[in-house]
């Protein structure tokens, strides 16, 4: 495969994840009216998917080191369509959670096998570099489809906003069944022993490189997951802006986070990826506090909110490429191990998050506020303490790419 393929693929191997979780934030509000459910049950709908889609990647790692990646995903994504299938079709709410549930095993497969094949075929520096491109792809799936579903749940209704995901699903299943080409370099039959799946959990989660990059991942996405589990009921329901408005301001998040990424890029050829992190904090820490510091102030507007969130966006684009190449550095012949363990806890925080802010939903703007200001510290304090001293073990040299 050429890298221009590569780059597409990774693209929508990792778009997955935010067509799935962002197209339909802004019918969430109608789709809890139509089904005569609550808003923690609508909330329900995202986080039982983000949970079955951490755990998945336990299973999907492994069983990509063994088999390939080819098959999984192959395997992954047919799951994943058919799961969108049936929620775009569900009666209920309990229909809903369970085939969100589904999806969120078969995104597991997209995510896990996408961050393994940058290890396969890149050294660390450069795997670095491709994913900020992939994921600056990644960027317009994210700018894109909260407006396109904003249009969709204005004219039609939650149904159809479920039904562009499922599209999605299968146009990216064509393009890896027509041209993804097999990555890894040699199977490894022991992969999927229990024994030695434990093992490699354990060598993979007590190394200091694999902690640092896990860290910065983990509390950057926490704060992402904090601005997109509350902010369509705080800009639509408590700031009163309309469901396009609201796609409109998703959108102007998504255009920082990729500005984010090319400035991840463009720092990656002056220094190393620790210290591209550490400026990356700098805007975390300075969006999660300005936010916190205008909620307090009493500014509830949308214009108030956010500059805020546009620093933080920029920080999580500059945080997300190193890390996710970061997490595999250490570890060529156990990257789909390592990226599903890495996973796996970035969505088991976010989990535990979104617990905590559904139960402090209370209609008013301090929900959001805090949860992307407590995270945007996090990611400050992480970057700047163990990114720093572990981070750039792995990614502190140039490296040719090897595809």
């Amino acid at each position: 495969m050429t890298q221009g393929i590569v780059v597409v693929m990774l693209t929508l191997l990792l778009g997955i994840q935010p067509v799935t979780t962002d197209l339909y934030l802004p019918a969430l509000p109608l789709l809890a009216v139509a089904l005569d459910a609550p808003a923690a049950s609508a909330q329900l709908t995202l986080s039982s998917l983000i949970i079955a889609f951490g755990i998945s990647q336990l299973v999907w790692g492994p069983l990509s080191d063994r088999f390939g990646r080819r098959p999984m995903l192959l395997a992954g994504l047919a799951l994943y369509s058919a799961a969108a299938l049936a929620a775009a079709l569900a009666p209920s709410m309990d229909w809903l959670i369970g085939a969100r549930t589904l999806q969120g095993i078969g995104m597991g497969a997209a995510v896990a096998c996408g961050r393994s094949v940058i290890r396969d075929l890149y050294e660390p520096r450069e795997g670095a570099r491709v994913m900020s491109q992939a994921l600056a792809g990644l960027g317009l799936f994210a700018m894109f489809g909260p407006l396109v579903g904003a249009v969709v749940a204005k004219h039609t209704d939650w149904r159809y906003a479920l039904g562009v995901v499922t599209l999605f699903g299968v146009l990216s299943l064509a393009f890896v069944a027509l041209r993804f080409v097999e990555t890894l370099p040699r199977r490894n039959p022991q992969a999927t022993r229990i024994d030695q799946i434990a093992r490699n959990w354990w060598l993979i989660g007590r190394h200091p490189t694999f902690i640092a990059w896990t860290a910065i991942t983990c509390a950057s996405w926490c704060g992402l997951f904090a601005f997109l589990s509350t902010s369509s009921f705080v800009f639509i329901d408590v700031l009163g802006v309309g469901q396009v408005a609201y796609g409109a301001i998703l959108l102007s998040s998504s255009l920082s986070y990729t500005a984010g990424t090319f400035l991840c890029r463009f720092l990656l050829t002056r220094t190393n990826a620790a210290r591209a992190v550490a400026i990356g904090g700098a805007f975390s820490l300075a969006g999660g506090v300005s936010l916190v510091a205008v909620a307090l102030a009493g500014a509830h507007s949308v214009a108030a909110f956010l500059p805020p969130i546009w620093l933080f966006a920029i920080g999580h684009g500059i945080h997300q490429p190193c890390g996710q190449a970061g997490v595999t550095s250490p570890f060529p012949d156990k990257a789909g191990t390592a990226a599903s363990l890495s996973g796996f806890a970035m969505m088991a925080t976010a989990f535990a998050a979104g617990i905590v802010l559904g139960r402090s939903m209370n209609g008013t703007v301090y929900p959001l506020a805090f949860g992307v200001g407590a995270f945007g510290v996090l990611s400050a304090i992480v970057a700047w303490t163990l990114v720093r001293v572990h981070g750039d073990r792995q990614l502190h040299a140039p490296a040719a790419a090897s595809a």
